[in-house]
């Protein structure tokens, strides 16, 4: 259930006329409804003005949800995020995401599978400007949606690419035809290759051992923490329950290394 804030004197003002506004409009759906036949109504069911008072506002209670779907889409194609959308609907944020699922996708491309070479223009990627690139290594779909919706509410210009395991990552990695990311967040457990393996091998890859690379994972076991700083994890963080602090969690990874710390210089990022 979304958690509706509090509302100032103004806004109950305008709540009281939206009331008012709403009764008057059922008043005239009502006015303009056929009266329900004898026969469809059930024996002993009462008859009269509050029935068909609240068969109007059924129907103006879907209009208004439909005409409130639409006018958070066209909000969210032109920038706004769900607080700005949670403060519109008088919910949170999280209230907000979980009646319009998915809106912060219409605003920026959603990151993408790791590309096929075949698919890649070596033109258009030498034209187009440079955007910090992050390679997520996540398996589970859900948190790998969480994540992207958090960099791209977050309004930087990123490119997320997005691998379900450490094989998937590495052949992308090491494939001559990418580019180099400025970030990997990887997760810890994953089929094939998980992230402990994965870590293990760009520690110690001369080609690619210099990206900064964050485990955000569920586990806080210490052997697990111990042992990613072992293997030269440049940061370690355990994804909250909280949805609200995993946004601003991921958000602040993002923050770090590609606005705050200072990334590899461009001809040294792909030499090999």
């Amino acid at each position: 259930m979304a958690v509706e804030t509090r509302m100032s004197a103004e806004q109950e003002e305008l709540a009281e006329r939206a009331r008012q506004a709403v009764a008057e409009a059922a008043r005239q759906l009502v006015l303009l409804t056929p009266a329900q036949d004898a026969d469809e109504e059930g024996p002993g069911e009462p008859r009269g003005d509050a029935l068909a008072s609240l068969r109007a506002l059924a129907y103006l209670g879907r209009a208004v949800e439909e005409c409130a779907a639409a006018a958070a889409r066209t909000a969210a194609r032109e920038g706004a995020g769900y607080p700005q959308l949670g403060r519109a609907w008088g919910v949170s944020r999280q209230g907000a995401r979980k009646r319009w699922p998915g809106l912060v996708f219409l605003t920026r491309p959603a990151s993408r599978p790791l590309p096929h070479h075949k698919t890649r223009s070596s033109l258009m990627n030498g034209l187009a400007p440079r955007t910090y690139t992050v390679l997520l290594v996540e398996d589970d779909m859900a948190d790998a949606m969480l994540i992207e919706e958090a960099l791209t509410e977050h309004g930087m210009a990123r490119g997320i690419e997005r691998a379900d395991d450490g094989v998937a990552a590495l052949e992308y990695l090491r494939d001559p035809r990418t580019e180099r990311p400025d970030l990997i967040v990887l997760d810890l457990n994953m089929p094939r290759m998980n992230g402990r393996e994965l870590l293990n091998v760009l520690k110690n890859d001369s080609d690619l051992s210099s990206i900064p690379i964050v485990v955000l994972t569920t586990s806080a076991a210490p052997d697990d923490v111990e042992d990613a700083y072992r293997q030269h994890a440049n940061a370690y963080v355990t994804k909250p329950v909280n949805l609200d602090d995993f946004m601003e969690t991921v958000q602040s990874i993002d923050s770090f290394f590609l606005d705050t710390a200072t990334t590899l210089p461009p001809h040294l990022r792909n030499d090999g």
